[in-house]
């Protein structure tokens, strides 16, 4: 053991003696992270071309072979240029990592130890000091493997073998006689298009490739490997089971889950902190512990709570409470966890279409404003907490309150759950089943998953963030609407029926049982999009929908959303590239262009070739281009417009739709994608409109191909809100043709259509091809909101210069951008080039004669600024 860590033990036992008056002997706990190194597997057939490997070499645990191998310059950057194909012998190829460590006096002498491991993906053969002590085949659950009587003072060694999936698993999949459907088959050889193993192991499914990231099928320590030791008992769980929460009372029950050396007698006093700081003593009992396992239950009462609510409804305080046993005078072990106090269900209310779907938090319904996660990197261990803040922080600062965890990734880390709930954000977590179909008819294979549900569920049970445990991602509608399962039932109808009846066991009983006995009273789903197994899946009269005949097939354009009508829309998305300088990342300028090879690499969609699908996106408003930095543009407005589009219809329809989560927020590596926020943090166009179209308090302008335009009237707050709303017909060269404007009072809670208007009562004989309607509300107490009703397509409307004119000044803190337009100037994006600011707001519509003074951040010079500076809008493509 460490100095550092020694010393960082003694203060914490010394802490808590000080709080509590009694001694400690708690727990020891020695973090294995020094001194790894890897090599591939002697005998590996990937040896042959890469020799390179086959020699140890430092590595960094927790971590990815293919992190190691970049650190250790043994192959080049895997988000650079068009590396992908060179690097998939590294999933066709077994690992080997190896340290040592010493065990200190105090660990020898303890009755037990264990080491722990956190994440081994995937097969894991552990062998310590010579003898194999684990054999792991789950990325996703917590490994705990006694090893007392098996240490040493000096010179533990701890070895991993880590496993090809696509090796071990080839075979077996091969040698099926029908195959179970997979998501994304290999592009590059590394395993065949019709023998996918992606789903028979359970590990990240992103690793094996999506329409949004490459396949780079790695393996690694990918979380903390831990020694722990202890003499009298160790806390394995503590559960904050909110039994009830109102305004008046929280009723909450620590639950502790304990492992005992011997049976005993122990005192329990659990301390609370509330948000305010102040500490007390929240529940005290005596308990009599059986060697074993044990679980204790201690209530305790809290009057006048201070209850938490998601971004938009009131405050997010949080409550800590610390847990310990003392034997005497001497505290053996202790815990602690942090919780939000709230009320939380989702309601499915009959009615005559079918049946509502909500959130209520503290019995206020909630209309869900988000987007869908995916991971943040391609390789785990490397995303920062810093770097999950800021998306997080994203999604708060554009009027988010929910996010949905897809499953095709991992269980985001315990760092993403805190931010969510310091930032108010609601989760949906799926199961990690991201698509197609798994062999659950396997008992082993449930069991597997069952015990992976049991890890992650208690890990994440206390967060109040979380309102939703789902089943999987698209795998119910796959199999009854896509294909496989109607392919697979003709060709061997008994082996389909022992599939689909693996699947209901699986989704609709083992993991529904799992959620209601360790999930605090959390909701269950079966699968999204979905009815909870009814009959009928992704209708709009019951449950959560997927809608992706926009952008999908048969690509309609965006004002099909207008049609569609949902009860909680959990997916729907257009592509655009990200700015300018994320891909001057990855891409040198003269490897740029619509159809260029680099470019092709970072576009997942349709294998390569999914510019022609957004470039008919870009078309169907904005026309056809050829150069690639007005298409990288074009992509995002229309990206922008569409969604903004669907978001503001589905507020419109509120209470019958009660939620819209657009699909993505982020990235997990630079490339085209439909997030909204890059692999840098870098905000696109979209996410500038959805901090508009996600306001508490906003106007919907939404009109129809047809020609007819509703106006609504939006209000997220628990309370009535007054203000004025201003229609005004304009010429795009600034000529007010109409001009009116009528006092509002906005119900809380609600939708309410205002108005409904048809072209021709709108311009009253004006020219469409260049006039527009404003709709701007000015609530009291909120910022503006404006909605713009085009008359036609943009690139159909005589668009005049816009006349646009900047200037920058320093002002004390930062930058000041004096922005303004002469004319109309749609889609008004500002850039910094190769400099590094932020801008408070982009992705502007200007009026004729309309300023707007922004603020800039950044530590580059003034000069330099104003140097880089570049403002376009909409007209210089016409």
């Amino acid at each position: 053991m460490s100095a550092l860590l020694r010393l960082r033990l003694l203060l914490a036992a010394l802490c808590m003696a000080s709080l509590t008056g009694f001694a400690t002997a708690a727990p020891e706990q020695l973090v294995i992270n020094q001194g790894w190194t890897f090599r591939a597997l002697p005998g590996n057939a990937q040896l042959g071309a890469h020799p390179q490997a086959a020699s140890w070499r430092a590595a960094q645990v927790p971590g990815t072979v293919h992190t190691d191998l970049l650190a250790n310059k043994l192959i080049p950057d895997p988000y650079v240029g068009a590396p992908e194909a060179g690097l998939q012998w590294i999933g066709l190829a077994d690992w080997e990592y190896r340290t040592h460590f010493d065990a200190p006096a105090s660990v020898l002498k303890n009755s037990r130890s264990d080491l722990v491991f956190d994440g081994l993906d995937t097969y894991a053969e552990v062998w310590l000091n010579g003898a194999q002590v684990l054999s792991a085949d789950n990325a996703f659950r917590t490994w705990r493997v006694p090893v007392q009587g098996k240490l040493r003072a000096k010179g533990n060694e701890l070895r991993i073998v880590l496993r090809s999936p696509i090796s071990k698993l080839l075979p077996q999949v091969q040698a099926m006689p029908h195959k179970l459907a997979g998501n994304y088959p290999s592009p590059y050889g590394d395993e065949p298009k019709d023998a996918m193993t992606a789903n028979f192991v359970r590990k990240p499914g992103y690793h094996y490739g999506w329409d949004w990231g490459p396949r780079y099928v790695t393996a690694g320590i990918w979380k903390p490997v831990m020694l722990q030791s202890w003499d009298a008992l160790r806390i394995d769980n503590l559960q904050l089971r909110q039994d009830h929460v109102d305004e008046a009372r929280a009723d909450i029950v620590a639950i502790v889950s304990a492992d005992a050396v011997r049976d005993g007698e122990f005192a329990l006093r659990l301390w609370q902190t509330a948000p305010d700081g102040k500490r007390s003593l929240a529940a005290q009992q005596r308990a009599g512990l059986r060697a074993g396992g044990n679980r204790i239950a201690l209530p305790l009462h809290i009057d006048r709570p201070q209850r938490w609510f998601p971004n938009g409804y009131g405050a997010q305080p949080l409550y800590r409470y610390e847990l310990e046993f003392a034997d005497g005078k001497t505290v053996v072990a202790k815990a602690s966890a942090r919780t939000g106090l709230r009320s939380v269900e989702l309601r499915r209310e009959p009615d005559d279409k079918g049946r509502s779907f909500y959130f209520a938090v503290n019995g206020i319904p909630v209309f869900a404003k988000g987007a869908n996660t995916i991971p943040f990197d391609m390789f785990q261990p490397r995303v920062s907490k810093a770097q999950l803040r800021g998306v997080l922080q994203s999604a708060r600062d554009a009027n988010m309150n929910f996010l949905r965890s897809w499953g095709g990734g991992y269980y985001e880390s315990d760092d993403f759950f805190d931010l969510a709930d310091e930032l108010g954000l609601l989760v949906w977590q799926d199961f990690m089943f991201g698509g197609g179909m798994q062999p659950a008819y396997d008992d082993a294979f449930r069991a597997s998953v069952i015990a992976e549900a049991r890890d992650n569920v208690r890990r994440l049970r206390n967060h109040p963030s979380v309102v939703l445990w789902c089943g999987n991602n698209e795998e119910e509608i796959a199999w009854k609407y896509w294909g496989p399962g109607q392919e697979l039932s003709k060709a061997d109808p008994a082996f389909a029926d022992k599939v689909w009846k693996g699947y209901v066991q699986l989704f609709g009983a083992d993991l529904r049982k799992v959620v209601a006995e360790e999930g605090g009273g959390i909701a269950y789903w079966a699968s999204s999009p979905g009815d909870d197994l009814a009959e009928v899946a992704n209708t709009p009269a019951s449950g959560d929908m997927h809608y992706w005949e926009v952008w999908g097939n048969p690509a309609h354009p965006p004002s099909k959303y207008l049609e569609i009508t949902p009860r909680f829309m959990s997916e729907y998305g257009l592509q655009a590239w990200p700015v300018q300088r994320t891909i001057d990342a990855f891409a040198r300028r003269g490897e740029q262009g619509i159809a260029t090879p680099v470019i092709e690499a970072h576009q997942k969609f349709l294998a390569g070739k999914g510019n022609q699908r957004l470039m008919q996106y870009v078309d169907y408003e904005f026309g056809a281009t050829k150069d690639f930095s007005a298409f990288v543009y074009l992509s995002q407005a229309a990206q922008a417009e569409g969604i903004e589009l669907a978001a503001l219809h589905h507020r419109a329809s509120r209470p019958f739709t009660m939620g819209s989560l657009y699909w993505q927020l982020n990235d997990v590596w630079p490339g085209a994608s439909w997030s909204s926020v890059d692999w840098y943090g870098r905000w696109k166009a979209l996410h500038f409109h959805a901090r508009r179209f996600y306001a508490p308090v906003a106007v919907a302008a939404l009109r129809t191909p047809q020609g007819a335009t509703s106006i609504s009237l939006l209000n997220d707050r628990t309370h009535a809100v007054r203000g004025e709303l201003r229609l005004r017909l304009l010429s795009l060269d600034g000529k007010l043709l109409r001009d009116q404007r009528k006092p509002v009072e906005l119900a809380p809670l609600s939708s309410a259509k205002l108005a409904d208007y048809t072209d021709a009562a709108l311009l009253s004989g004006a020219d469409p091809a260049s006039t527009v309607a404003v709709f701007d509300l000015q609530a009291e107490g909120e910022p503006a909101s404006r909605g713009v009703v085009y008359f036609q397509p943009a690139k159909a409307m005589r668009w005049p210069d816009a006349g646009l004119h900047a200037q920058l000044r320093a002002n004390g803190k930062g930058y000041t951008l004096d922005l303004g337009a002469a004319q109309f100037a749609r889609a008004v994006w500002i850039d910094f080039g190769a400099a590094d600011a932020d801008v408070s707001d982009n992705a502007l519509t200007l009026l004729p004669g309309e300023s707007v003074s922004l603020h800039v951040s950044s530590r580059a010079s003034l000069a330099t600024l104003r140097k880089s500076l570049h403002v376009r809008s909409l007209a210089e493509y016409y």
